[in-house]
């Protein structure tokens, strides 16, 4: 029984982690999208950053999936 519960455990810490990366995905998107229609003259350097914001936000799910086990 205690070994249902550890392997539940970490599956929802993983859920968790994915679910938070996912967010911060979506708010990264978001907010450069915005960026860019306030400022089109600035969108490489935008979409630069955005990237970069995204790619560190996918690392939580990366930390959550293979750490949290």
């Amino acid at each position: 029984m205690i070994q249902v519960f550890a392997e539940m455990t970490g599956s929802i810490q993983g859920g968790l982690g994915c679910l938070g990366a996912a967010i911060g995905v979506g708010l990264v998107g978001f907010k450069a999208a915005e960026a860019v229609g306030r400022n089109p003259g600035a969108a490489t350097k935008i979409l630069v950053q955005g990237i970069i914001g995204m790619a560190l936000a996918e690392a939580v799910a990366f930390y959550s999936l293979f750490l949290g086990k």
